[in-house]
């Protein structure tokens, strides 16, 4: 049986976009990282987060009573994002808002008391120029002594051997009926530190099974040389998040 072709992550039908949050909810190893983003903004405090996806982070400290920005350049993303907004009482929707825009190229016009690039947004990209545009733009948008928070993969966990590619990683049972089995068909790790990794969607439902494979690639880097070159300065100890990454703040002067 031929493979299917291999798809971008994050497409607008995608598997990886519409089973985001049921993958992301199984997914243990990132528990309490909104308890972290919500222990570095003050009382009442404003947020952007970077790379909001779904609304998972933003909606959650929303909830807690801050008010929040969630900014993402995938629109069918944010299009749950907004559903899940809608669904909360206007007290607490209220105080959120989805912005689609590039996160190395954007301009809100105001500054925020944290400015937070979540699992793994930044790694999306090259350590390099788009990096440094990236860190530039918190820089902007980070009050005077704001909080700059970024969580990145571990360089040891992209570069583990993944598992077979006939053990499911994953088994969830989704909506409507449908259940999903996750595989990792294929996993690399360069000595530029890129990681490739081929991620097999398996997809049972009432019109039967569909099968995707998408592409996920992360990038390691060193984040604190472009934080200082965007003038901001260390802000306390990174926040170990054991297998699923550190979380590297700094501060704006």
């Amino acid at each position: 049986m031929n493979k299917p072709p291999v798809r971008p992550y994050y497409t607008d039908k995608g598997a990886s976009t519409a089973f985001y949050d049921l993958v992301t909810e199984a997914d243990k190893s990132i528990v309490g990282d909104i308890d972290v983003y919500a222990g570095l903004i003050p009382p009442g405090g404003t947020v952007l987060e970077l790379g909001a996806g779904t609304g998972r982070i933003a909606l959650a400290l929303a909830q807690r009573g801050f008010r929040v920005t969630g900014l993402d350049n995938a629109p069918a993303m944010l299009a749950q994002a907004k559903v899940k907004r809608a669904s909360l009482g206007p007290e607490v929707a209220d105080r959120v808002k989805f912005v689609k825009a590039d996160m190395t190229a954007f301009d809100l016009g105001r500054t925020f008391d944290a400015v937070i690039c979540t699992f793994y947004t930044l790694a999306h990209l090259p350590a390099g120029l788009r990096w440094e545009r990236t860190f530039r733009a918190i820089s902007r948008h980070l009050a005077p002594g704001g909080v700059a928070a970024v969580h990145l993969p571990l360089k040891a966990q992209m570069g583990a051997t993944p598992p077979p590619p006939t053990k499911p990683v994953l088994l969830q049972h989704g909506p409507e009926g449908q259940s999903l089995v996750l595989y990792v068909d294929s996993q690399t790790f360069s000595d530029e530190g890129r990681m490739d990794l081929i991620l097999r969607y398996v997809v049972n439902g009432p019109r039967g099974v569909r099968e995707t494979l998408e592409r996920l690639t992360y990038f390691h880097g060193d984040p604190d040389p472009f934080a200082l070159e965007a003038g901001l300065r260390p802000g306390g100890d990174p926040v170990d998040m054991g297998r699923a990454g550190v979380i590297h703040l700094y501060r704006h002067p």
